[in-house]
């Protein structure tokens, strides 16, 4: 009987722990859903901001964008709002003929164990833009930033005029890679376009073919045009977002294809959406929202969406568009739901998962001696040495990397407010490095050009030299001066995030 009664009551038990486990789960999964990341305010790159790729990936957020020159930069930062002060590093220059000049719509895609950078280049010298052609460069490891070397360029046969394609991304269906970009074939409007892969630098055929052509009146606004296709997948679906009408008109935005049929091949597999998906939103000043690129949050749970904009009707195609992003839902159909631009300035949560503190300055430490960038005893003079010590953490050895919009950063001291300068803007070996007050001069702007490992060469925007240890000391106090490029470990610094 006692043994009939302790089964009763632990069938019970059981029942009762069955009846609780999903209001348990449901608050957990409540409690998940509500870990909010570090607040952020868009917009998120607001020097050079058009045609953005954010990928996060390790721990880290990574971005580039359009450059209009032979360089590319990358941002990296541990929480989206860090990205808006983040250091914009080099991570690829190009001097060949042909492909070294209007560096537009880089993306990055991790495919068998290594990163590949899409981005569409002409030739410096010729007129905008008859020349645009997409190259494709591959990282040497895992590392986002690479480095990287150039492997090949992706250009159609029957694409005109010659070869010309703009906003290449990979297309990834049924274990197979596709390109998809934006061209004309056979006197088209500007459209988008599709070749098949053999593998993330080759295309298997250069013949494109074309899945949707500007025909609705909201792709025509301006001119027609239907470029930067993105992939967006769920569920077992597959969607391409894409940018239609002028970029020189407010009226750029986004229409939407899904794969309704089993070959992306084949146009008819591809049914567009009749409305565009995201458009001007007068109301909160954002005109022209388009280009995007689509991240997941740091704890897998969100959609996030980044484009750039404009902040007036008339910015047209130029640097004033800026980076922006928002968190985005999906529709009881399956399908996204993008929902509006929203207005910059706005304070949000930022994507979920985030716990790393927001930075706003960083440290340099020498890749040789482990000493810090360091303005002697903080002293706020011009003309104050800069040498490198122990790092301690004080406000002298933190610097604010401050993007000129021009491919270039200045160096200012949290401590003093002034910025690291070449004395008498010298171009000789072993002139000195200071700090100074802003002339905005080349002499006070520097690029930052990565080497692997988190670590850049300062080189000096005036002289082409590097920021050397030295004598390649290890000593505190050693100076800090500028030298040729000699690709040894006392003229590389590595990027310390950190708070002002």
């Amino acid at each position: 009987m006692l043994r009939t009664r302790t089964h009763r009551w632990l069938i019970l038990g059981a029942a009762l722990l069955a009846l609780l486990a999903p209001l348990v789960t449901a608050q957990s999964a409540q409690a998940a859903a509500a870990a909010d990341g570090r607040p952020y305010t868009n917009p998120v790159k607001a020097q050079k901001g058009a045609d953005p790729w954010l990928e996060y990936y390790n721990g880290s957020y990574y971005l580039v964008t359009t450059s209009f020159t032979g360089e590319l930069t990358m941002r990296k930062s541990p929480t989206l709002a860090g990205l808006s002060t983040a250091p914009s590093v080099q991570v690829w220059s190009d001097s060949a003929s042909g492909r070294n000049s209007n560096f537009w719509a880089p993306e990055i895609h991790f495919l068998d164990g290594k990163w590949y950078l899409y981005y569409s280049a002409g030739n410096r010298g010729s007129a905008c833009c008859d020349t645009q052609r997409t190259h494709v460069l591959e990282s040497a490891g895992s590392d986002p930033m690479g480095p990287y070397t150039y492997k090949n360029s992706l250009t159609g046969s029957n694409l005109t005029p010659g070869g010309w394609l703009i906003d290449a991304s990979v297309l990834q269906h049924g274990g197979k890679l596709y390109l998809v970009g934006s061209g004309f074939i056979n006197g088209s409007a500007q459209s988008l376009v599709i070749a098949p892969m053999s593998n993330p630098y080759t295309l298997a055929d250069s013949t494109f073919t074309i899945i949707s052509s500007p025909t609705l009146s909201w792709e025509t606004s301006g001119s027609p045009v239907n470029e930067g296709p993105e992939p967006l997948y769920r569920g077992g679906r597959t969607f391409l977002t894409f940018s239609a009408s002028s970029c020189q008109t407010p009226d750029y935005k986004l229409g939407q294809l899904e794969l309704t049929g089993a070959d992306p091949l084949n146009p008819t597999a591809w049914t567009k959406k009749q409305t565009p998906v995201f458009q001007r939103d007068d109301a909160a000043g954002v005109y022209g929202p388009g280009h995007n690129g689509f991240f997941t949050s740091p704890d897998g749970t969100e959609n996030w969406i980044v484009y750039h904009g404009n902040n007036t009707a008339g910015g047209g195609c130029g640097n004033g568009r800026t980076t922006r992003a928002q968190k985005f839902t999906w529709n009881a159909d399956g399908t996204p739901n993008f929902g509006t631009p929203v207005a910059l300035g706005t304070t949000l949560p930022g994507p979920s998962g985030e716990t790393a503190t927001t930075p706003t300055a960083y440290t340099l430490v020498n890749r040789n001696s482990g000493k810090c960038l360091d303005v002697s005893g903080g002293n706020t003079a011009d003309g104050t040495n800069i040498f490198q010590w122990t790092c301690t953490g004080g406000a002298n050895q933190k610097w604010r990397v401050e993007d000129m919009g021009d491919d270039t950063s200045r160096l200012v001291n949290v401590a003093t407010g002034k910025v690291m300068d070449t004395a008498d803007c010298s171009t000789a070996d072993g002139a000195d490095i200071r700090q100074w007050s802003w002339l905005n001069n080349n002499c006070q702007k520097s690029r930052l050009v990565y080497t692997g490992g988190d670590h850049v060469r300062i080189t000096n925007a005036n002289s082409g030299k590097v920021a050397d240890v030295a004598d390649c000391s290890t000593a505190d106090g050693a100076d800090v001066r500028q030298w040729t490029w000699l690709n040894n470990n006392c003229q590389q610094w590595r990027l310390v995030p950190t708070t002002a």
